[in-house]
């Protein structure tokens, strides 16, 4: 498979690393100081593109991959007003997109319990929810988008809430406060807490390193190619 990275931060970094390593081909790479290379002519032979920039840049490069006919697995986060007319746009040109906040497998699977258990607390007014996510100093936007993903699902199964806030506080009234915190080098931490006057459950996931992201984004690539339509990590694991 030959891939065209968009993005050479840490994420491209790490998963040209993998990518490599079974056996694919980092064929082009783009970043700030060559986004014209980003062309038909540099494309030919490209299967597939990752998209790991953010929010300021995302939307165009997504439109551009359309124009170019490439499927993108796109990792960008803090762009999702946007989402419409990006998803408009992919289905104009007949493109291929998965978009999921976080590629990490083990995050996928911690989503699935989000959902149930807040699908448990529903019936048990007594346990107020709120949310905590901790990522290095570096990350461009806060919340992150694996803690709006989290409130989201919450916020479907649970009826008592109906948005969120970005805060220091527990939750209160119809809203889940989400703690964002930014210590070095943590690649990222979620917790996710029901607390009673009674007794806490928590549930948390925390990433040792960028290797879990870099290979749920290469997992998500090998999947795109050959495919037409909007896909999210659900139909790449199958879940």
């Amino acid at each position: 498979m030959k891939i065209a990275l968009i993005g050479y931060g840490k994420m491209g970094k790490a998963i040209e690393t993998i990518a490599v390593a079974k056996g694919h081909t980092i064929a082009l790479k783009i970043d700030i100081d060559n986004a014209a290379d980003l062309n038909p002519e540099n494309v030919k032979n490209i299967d597939v593109a990752i998209e790991f920039t953010g929010p300021h840049s995302a939307v165009n490069n997504l439109y551009r991959c359309f124009e170019l006919g490439i499927p993108v697995v796109c990792g960008s986060t803090g762009w999702l007003a946007a989402w419409d007319e990006v998803k408009k746009k992919c289905e104009e040109k007949n493109g291929t997109l998965i978009y999921a906040s976080n590629y990490s497998i083990g995050v996928n699977l911690f989503f699935e319990i989000n959902k149930l258990l807040a699908k448990l607390m529903n019936n048990y007014p007594d346990y107020d929810v709120s949310m905590k996510e901790i990522h290095h100093t570096a990350k461009k936007d806060a919340p992150s988008g694996t803690a709006i993903t989290l409130a989201e699902q919450v916020i479907e199964a649970l009826n008592r809430k109906k948005g969120w806030e970005l805060g220091d506080q527990e939750s209160h009234e119809n809203k889940i406060a989400i703690i964002a915190e930014r210590i070095d080098p943590a690649p990222g931490t979620h917790h996710v807490l029901y607390r009673s006057s009674i007794d806490d459950i928590e549930i948390i996931h925390t990433a040792h390193n960028r290797t879990g992201f870099a290979g749920g984004a290469l997992k998500a690539a090998e999947f795109a190619v050959g495919k037409k339509g909007i896909f999210s990590m659900k139909e790449v694991l199958g879940l």
